[in-house]
């Protein structure tokens, strides 16, 4: 299944679209290496997402073509949730 896809139908990601632009930003890895929106993922690969100012971990263990509310959070597993800090951004002589 395509990365875009997946974010969407595992409610990682709410539309399919915003998960292709944080593709193209280069927010997305997957097993360390950055991730296009039409990479192929399978089940074991470990993806970091960066949502805002903070780094999400996750593994996939299931993939659907589709899934309720409640069967989503079952696709995957959180490893672990790092808070990103602005400061680090901003040593650059300012």
């Amino acid at each position: 299944m395509r990365l875009d896809k997946f974010l969407k139908v595992s409610r990682l990601i709410k539309r399919r679209t915003l998960a292709k632009e944080v593709c193209d930003q280069g927010r997305i890895e997957i097993n360390q290496k950055p991730a296009k929106a039409s990479q192929l993922i399978q089940i074991g690969d470990e993806m970091t997402i960066r949502f805002g100012q903070k780094l999400v971990t996750v593994r996939v263990d299931d993939i659907k073509e589709s899934s309720r509310k409640e069967e989503a959070a079952d696709m995957y597993t959180v490893l672990s949730e790092t808070p990103i800090s602005a400061s680090s951004d901003d040593e650059d002589g300012i």
